[in-house]
């Protein structure tokens, strides 16, 4: 093939590949290198009179050489080029980092081209490998990445408590719904707001009213699961969706979490202030055509709570037959 190298040729190409910024190796059948350029010599510290006809995995035991055998192994019998990727593999040689523009990365990423060279009666006797430094395009990536990620959490977080913000938190419970009505399985809704929290504004001012949200949200924090999701609704109203819990068990978590915001108050310069919540609290249902109807029934709990002296639990399924 026009495309594969003859090893006579491979020496005049030595020269060229010397000079430029790129990393090349040969490697025989038994993986002992026969050619190691220049841009290998100044990464790896090592001569080319040092490793010539030295096996590969000898001199770089941090190779992961299961991998590299069985890329190698394809060119060798397939006669055809094979590629690797930073974001399959960041690199083959650990080769330290040192440019000071990508210095966050502690190794040199890379991409690689694996070419056979075929001998006079047209076999793969060798493979050469081309190495290319793509540290800078890989740490760019990975900071554009983990800009977007960021990006993407602030916007689906409540800047105040630090809990999921109410579109965020509703996409979740969208998605649930569907997931319940399409498997089967319980889950639960709670809503539940500060009882009298316009007081505790209007008596030790909004800068106090923000303190009780963010005490009450890492509160909320320390009961729940993995697979719970919280959110701030709105004001001082808070959503959690308790997945795979029935009433039963969303009643022991709901008072559990009502006890708890009652027995620790929020401190704020000197006062103590206690707060209690409502709490109304509603199952899964087919009875729900949407998760708005889902809300809806929490809510009516919530409101039921709050009518019939606050700072209690009530479950939609005990009232539903009275709205």
């Amino acid at each position: 093939m026009a495309a594969d190298l003859e090893m006579t040729e491979i020496h005049w190409l030595m020269d060229m590949f010397n000079t430029v910024d790129v990393g090349l190796v040969v490697l025989d059948r038994d993986y002992k290198v026969c050619v190691w350029n220049g841009f290998m010599e100044n990464h790896s510290g090592l001569l080319p009179s040092a490793v010539k006809d030295k096996d590969l995995f000898d001199l770089f035991p941090a190779i992961d050489e299961k991998w590299f055998r069985s890329k190698s192994e394809s060119v060798f019998v397939l006669k055809n080029r094979s590629f690797t990727i930073w974001e399959q593999q960041p690199y083959i040689f650990r080769f330290k980092n040192y440019r000071p523009i990508t210095g966050k990365a502690d190794y040199m990423y890379q991409n690689a081209t694996f070419i056979p060279l075929t001998n006079t009666m047209g076999e793969v006797s060798h493979i050469c490998i081309i190495l290319y430094d793509v540290t800078d395009v890989a740490v760019n990536k990975k900071e554009l990445e983990e800009l977007n990620k960021k990006l993407e959490q602030v916007s689906q977080t409540d800047s105040l408590t630090q809990l999921a913000n109410r579109g965020h938190w509703e996409g979740t419970l969208r998605q649930e719904f569907l997931r319940v009505k399409r498997s089967g399985g319980c889950s639960t809704l709670l809503m539940f707001d500060i009882d009298h929290f316009k007081k505790i504004n209007d008596e030790y001012g909004h800068s106090c009213g923000d303190e009780s949200l963010r005490h009450l949200s890492n509160l909320l924090r320390t009961t729940l699961r993995e697979t719970d999701v919280a959110g701030r609704y709105g004001g001082e109203e808070f959503a959690v969706t308790l997945l795979d819990t029935d009433k039963e068990g969303a009643f022991v978590f709901a008072e559990r979490l009502r006890v708890l915001i009652e027995s620790n108050p929020v401190k704020y310069k000197h006062f103590e202030i206690t707060m209690t919540v409502s709490i109304g609290l509603a199952g899964s249902s087919n009875d729900f055509k949407n998760h708005e109807r889902w809300i809806e029934a929490a809510d009516k709990a919530l409101y039921q709570s709050k009518n019939t002296g606050r700072n209690k639990v009530i479950a939609y399924e005990d009232i539903k037959n009275d709205t």
